[in-house]
C-alpha cells in the first residue's frame, strides 16, 4: 500500500516535477568517476614503442556518442587516421585544449579528460615536456584523437607526428604542414580569422578549419555570419568558449568548440584537482553530444 501511494504521487503533476527535481540531484552522484592511478617517473624513449601496456586495449570512445552519428556524419568509415579524427571531432562537438605547467600534471589532468568522455585532446605547445606527455598518452589511449595545438613551425609540427601526434592545430595557416600530412596519416587544422584567410586555408587542402579568436571576433554571431558564405567548409570556433554558449556555437554552423578553461579549469589545474576536471570534462562531453544531436535531428 505504501508503494501504491508513493507511486501515485510521482505520477500526479507535482510529482513529476519532485521526481525531475530527485533524478537532477543524483547526477553528480552518478557519474563515474575512475580512481586516478599514480603518475610514475618519466623516461621517454627517442622513438615511440612499436607496443605498450594498453595496445590491447578495445576502441576507446566517449558513452555519450550519438547512436546515428556515423550515419549522419560526413564520413562512415575512417580510411585514414585523418578521416577518424574528422569524424570524433564532428560527433563529439567539444575538442579539449590542455594548458599545464608541467608533463606530469598534464598527463593527469588528459587522464582525467579522457576518463570523463572526452574523446579530442589537445596538449598545447607552450606546455613544458608537451612531447614527453603526448608520446605516453597515445600509448595508453591508442583510439583517441590525441594531438598538438599552438605549432607554429614545420619542425616541431613533425616532432609531434613522429611521437603519436593525430592532429595538429595552429593558430594561423603554417605552410608545409599541409603538405607533411597529405597522405592522411593526421589531421591538421589551421587557425584563420577573415573570410579570405578561411577560404585560402581551405582551398590549400584544409578539411576543417579553426575560427580564432572567435570572441574577440563577436562570437556565435560571427560563426553565423562567416557560415553564411562558406556552408561548405567544417569549422571549429575557438577562443573564450563557454559550456553555456557551446550549444549556440554548433547551432550557427560551428562543426565543434575548442573548450580549455571550461574543462581544465585553472584553480583546479593549479590545486591538481584532477576529481574536478573529470567531472567537467564528462559535463561537457554531455553537452557537445546533445548539442551535435539536436542539429542533426532538425
Amino acid at each position: 500500500m505504501l508503494l501504491k501511494a508513493e507511486s501515485s504521487k510521482l505520477l500526479s503533476p507535482n510529482g513529476a516535477l519532485e521526481k525531475k527535481k530527485m533524478m537532477m540531484m543524483a547526477i553528480p552522484n552518478i557519474i563515474p568517476i575512475l580512481p586516478l592511478t599514480p603518475l610514475p617517473s618519466l623516461r621517454i624513449n627517442p622513438s615511440v614503442a612499436s607496443s605498450s601496456p594498453h595496445s590491447s586495449c578495445k576502441c576507446f570512445s566517449s558513452p555519450f556518442r550519438c547512436k546515428n552519428s556515423h550515419r549522419n556524419s560526413g564520413v562512415s568509415y575512417p580510411n585514414s587516421v585523418a578521416d577518424g579524427v574528422l569524424m570524433d571531432i564532428q560527433n563529439s562537438g567539444i575538442i579539449a585544449c590542455l594548458r599545464a605547467q608541467s608533463a606530469e600534471v598534464a598527463i593527469e589532468a588528459a587522464r582525467a579528460a579522457l576518463r570523463g568522455g572526452v574523446s579530442v585532446l589537445e596538449i598545447t605547445m607552450s606546455t613544458p615536456g608537451v612531447f614527453e606527455a603526448l608520446q605516453c598518452l597515445v600509448q595508453e589511449y591508442p583510439s583517441a584523437s590525441i594531438g598538438v595545438g599552438t605549432v607554429l613551425d614545420r619542425r616541431s609540427a613533425k616532432d609531434a607526428l613522429r611521437l603519436g601526434a593525430k592532429f595538429l592545430m595552429s593558430p594561423a595557416m603554417v605552410k608545409g604542414i599541409l603538405d607533411d600530412v597529405a597522405g592522411g596519416q593526421a589531421l591538421y587544422i589551421p587557425g584563420a580569422m577573415t573570410p579570405t584567410e578561411i577560404l585560402s586555408a581551405f582551398d590549400a587542402g584544409a578539411r576543417i578549419i579553426k575560427v580564432y579568436p572567435v570572441a574577440a571576433l563577436g562570437g556565435v554571431e560571427y560563426v553565423a555570419a562567416i557560415k553564411k558564405p562558406f556552408p561548405h567548409i567544417p569549422m571549429v570556433a575557438s577562443q573564450g568558449i563557454t559550456l553555456d554558449s557551446l550549444r549556440q556555437y554548433i547551432g550557427k554552423g560551428a562543426s565543434s568548440v575548442v573548450l580549455s578553461d571550461a574543462i581544465f579549469d585553472k584553480k583546479a589545474m593549479a590545486q591538481q584537482d584532477f576529481v574536478l576536471i573529470n567531472k567537467l570534462a564528462t559535463y561537457a562531453a554531455i553537452k557537445g553530444n546533445e548539442a551535435v544531436s539536436c542539429i542533426r535531428a532538425d
